[in-house]
């Protein structure tokens, strides 16, 4: 299930806006520059496939995406319920950060909640399989994977380096809807 959230930054109780079509939330989130769209996401890959596999199952998709928009380095991520640092790897992208290049998520399977700090509002979107999401550079946002995490996602970087965050200080996303 897709939703998209939107509440002043200072009010996390109410949303102004709400709503769970994905052209809609696609339109919203374009408004603030954010890219969200749907795509295919029919590869048969085992619960346990490693990040290679991933790549490869999505190797098409991924081309197309490095010619068009210059992206040098891809991983792929995949975390469920068993793995032994699930909640080190959670803490590390619950708090408000900033990266200086897109950040770009695919989801090949499961679920995560991106909140976008934006404009005095946060967006918070639930990306699902098939999702592909590009937060902007330098926009202030996180990520909940949840407590029992089950997910896939591709990740694309212009940055050989590959994720590096840039932490704001800011409190806020202890203020706002975590994944569970």
């Amino acid at each position: 299930m897709n939703l998209l959230n939107v509440f002043s930054d200072q009010d996390s109780t109410a949303p102004l806006q709400s709503c769970n079509d994905k052209q809609e939330i696609s339109n919203i989130l374009k408004l603030v520059g954010v890219r969200y769209e749907q795509w295919s996401a029919n590869a048969k890959l085992s619960d346990t496939a490693d990040q290679a596999e991933i790549i490869q199952a999505y190797s098409d998709d991924i081309n197309r995406l490095k010619q068009d928009d210059g992206y040098i380095t891809v991983d792929a991520i995949a975390l469920d319920a068993s793995h032994p640092q699930k909640d080190e790897l959670r803490k590390k992208f619950l708090d408000e950060h900033t990266h200086g290049e897109d950040e770009v998520r695919f989801f090949v399977k499961g679920q995560g909640l991106f909140s976008l700090h934006i404009n005095n509002k946060v967006y918070e979107v639930l990306c699902g399989q098939g999702d592909l999401i590009s937060v902007p550079a330098n926009t202030p946002h996180w990520f909940d994977m949840g407590s029992q995490p089950s997910f896939m996602a591709i990740r694309l970087f212009n940055n050989p380096d590959g994720w590096v965050a840039h932490y704001t200080g800011d409190t806020i996303a202890n203020q706002f809807t975590r994944l569970d």
